[in-house]
């Protein structure tokens, strides 16, 4: 399988940010585990702070008829960007947003998600293995 993992801003710093909330597992690390975890399956990465850049990589991935699903940590523009949750839409491949944190045992703010809504599924709240289960999750989708 052929899945996008895409990973918003501030996802960069992860190990160093906020470790009591996100923990000491950096971005790299996640990259490895998953790799490691999946070895069948082709996992393409992508990272960026700059929501035009997760748009326009959403807008490759509609072309791409070779892609499987999309995994993402929209990070902070899960709770602000329509533009973000309107690519979402566009795309014919299930979806899994995934969160670090519980969102929803955090700030009121954090509690709603534009993006989740263009997703198939949600899973926040466990740590690195949200991502595991994100990948889980879009092989029963498949």
């Amino acid at each position: 399988m052929n899945i996008l993992v895409l990973n918003g801003p501030n996802l960069n710093l992860l190990g160093e940010r906020e470790p009591e909330i996100y923990g000491s597992t950096t971005l790299l690390d996640i990259e490895l585990l998953l790799k490691a975890g999946f070895p069948t399956h082709a996992l393409t990465f992508f990272q960026s702070n700059h929501e035009g850049e997760l748009i326009d990589r959403l807008h490759k991935a509609f072309r791409d008829t070779e892609l499987h699903g999309v995994l993402i940590n929209p990070g902070g523009f899960s709770h602000t960007s329509v533009a973000l949750r309107d690519a979402l839409s566009a795309l014919r491949i299930p979806k899994v947003e995934v969160h670090l944190s519980n969102i929803h045992a955090r700030e009121a703010f954090r509690h709603t998600s534009l993006t989740a809504g263009a997703c198939h599924g949600l899973i926040s709240g466990f740590g690195v293995d949200s991502y595991r289960l994100g990948i889980q999750a879009l092989e029963r989708l498949m």
